[in-house]
């Protein structure tokens, strides 16, 4: 045992968190994962607001006015695979990626439709009542699935972590789905809230791309458009080392307790407490946090804005040993383009997308982890095929909800590049060729990961729970 492991194991002892309550906390499956997974790590990307299909990846041209983008199709690197002409970079990489133009569910509500996604479940648990209220009883997310079903590769870090915010709405209700649920608090994936909640009418990769509705004034926080990464490090001079004595260490946390409860849940204290010990004493995990001090040339490549700063985020953790990391790009449902459709998505969301989301998918192939690294991207739900002009708050047309169908984006892990699986009608209202819903969905990320499809999660009282519900997407591997 190392004089680091020694020392932080007397700490979690010191603090009360005995070795079965610690086993708990840290239980995995391991014995039950394929050690030949494809995937050894998933990076789970969601556009919270809901993307449209019509203007990124399954555009109509020839659909009827009204319903047709303004937004020109593309060749991609793949030929018969077009995308929209605002994702260019992307379209040069299409041999990397590929995407489900079928995926459909039935609700066309927002906060059902984070649930449906980031669940992976569609029948709503007992006791869901669509509120902005998680609760105990609701199903786990995928997040929290996959940190308890595979193996820890990183004690210094959880198993899977959410940036850089939770998913806050702008009334101030928290969208259910991203939690542990029935599985229990300690199942929560940890948190990282790097990115200031935003004013419900500035929406976008902030600070670099931001807009205001046209009836509001934009926020006069100082600190509200300034993406923030979290300080969890050791004050100078104190090393893990030094770290040992419980007074000491106690001090230390609770000096630290501030800047981790802006950064982190500290919702189950104990937990967390564990966690914030680990990370503490670790540099690697301090280097993956700092995103905002990376190289001026890295931090330009993916953008200097909450999308790029994300994703590099995710990178470096994926890269440490972290196996599931939510990425949340635009916080406040900013994919939610009821009106001013077209300009939003060309001047403000897809120019940070195309941008990080290459510069991702280039590093994980330069390095060679985008064989083991399975990329997943999806909102909660499309956008509906007519045009709509809602009020004169908006000067041009936009799209509203729709759950029938939508696009999601895989790459990576397994996933063979440059295929279309699926396809929706002329018009891109409904599925017209090979459905899937979310459960097929989640199913993908699980058979990826290497979890047997006899494999179960227990709720607090022991009692078992399937993790398949539906089937993988078969078309993709």
């Amino acid at each position: 045992m190392s004089r680091r492991t020694a020392v932080q194991a007397g700490a979690v002892g010191l603090l009360g968190l005995g070795t079965n309550h610690l086993n708990a906390l840290r239980a995995s499956t391991e014995e039950k994962v394929a050690a030949n997974a494809p995937a050894k790590r998933c990076i789970y990307i969601f556009l919270s607001g809901g993307l449209s299909q019509h203007e990124s990846f399954d555009l109509k041209p020839e659909a009827p006015d009204g319903i047709r983008s303004d937004f020109a199709p593309i060749a991609t690197a793949t030929p018969g695979l077009d995308v929209c002409e605002h994702l260019p970079e992307l379209a040069k990489r299409s041999k990397l990626w590929s995407v489900v133009r079928s995926l459909t569910h039935s609700t066309n509500d927002h906060t059902a439709g984070h649930y449906y996604m980031l669940t992976g479940r569609t029948a709503p648990s007992v006791g869901f009542r669509n509120d902005r209220k998680p609760r105990p009883t609701d199903w786990p997310s995928i997040a929290s699935i996959v940190g308890d079903a595979v193996p820890i590769r990183n004690n210094n870090l959880p198993p899977a972590i959410v940036l850089p915010d939770r998913i806050v709405h702008w009334s101030g209700g928290v969208i259910p789905g991203n939690y542990g649920g029935l599985m229990g608090r300690k199942h929560d994936p940890f948190f990282i809230e790097a990115s200031p909640y935003g004013n419900p009418f500035w929406k976008g990769a902030f600070p670099e791309y931001t807009f205001p509705n046209t009836t509001k004034d934009p926020p006069k926080e100082p600190d509200a458009r300034v993406f923030q990464a979290p300080s969890i490090q050791l004050a100078p001079g104190l090393t893990s080392d030094r770290s040992s004595g419980r007074n000491l260490l106690l001090d230390e946390l609770d000096r630290q307790r501030g800047a981790l409860e802006r950064s982190a849940s500290i919702e189950q204290y104990d937990h967390q407490r564990q966690s914030a010990i680990s990370m503490l004493s670790a540099p690697e995990v301090r280097q993956a946090f700092d995103v905002t001090n990376a190289d001026e040339a890295e931090q330009r490549r993916y953008g200097k804005n909450a999308f790029g700063w994300s994703l590099l985020m995710a990178l470096r953790l994926a890269q440490a040993g972290v196996n599931l990391v939510q990425v949340n790009l635009g916080n406040n449902e900013t994919w939610d383009n009821h009106g001013e459709i077209f300009w939003r998505l060309r001047e403000k969301l897809f120019p940070p997308l195309d941008r990080a989301l290459s510069a991702f998918l280039d590093d994980l192939n330069s390095t060679g982890l985008l064989d083991t690294t399975l990329v997943v991207m999806g909102s909660e739900f499309g956008r509906t095929p007519k045009l709509s002009k809602l009020s004169s708050a908006y000067v041009e047309a936009g799209r509203d909800h729709w759950g029938a169908v939508q696009s999601v984006f895989f790459a990576g892990g397994g996933i063979k590049g440059g295929q279309v699986v699926g396809a929706s009608d002329k018009i891109g209202g409904y599925p017209i060729r090979d459905p899937q819903t979310p459960e097929n969905m989640a199913a993908t990320i699980y058979r990826q990961l290497g979890i047997p499809e006899t494999a179960a999660w227990h709720d607090e009282t022991g009692r078992p729970f399937h993790i398949y519900n539906g089937l993988p997407i078969m078309g993709l591997l």
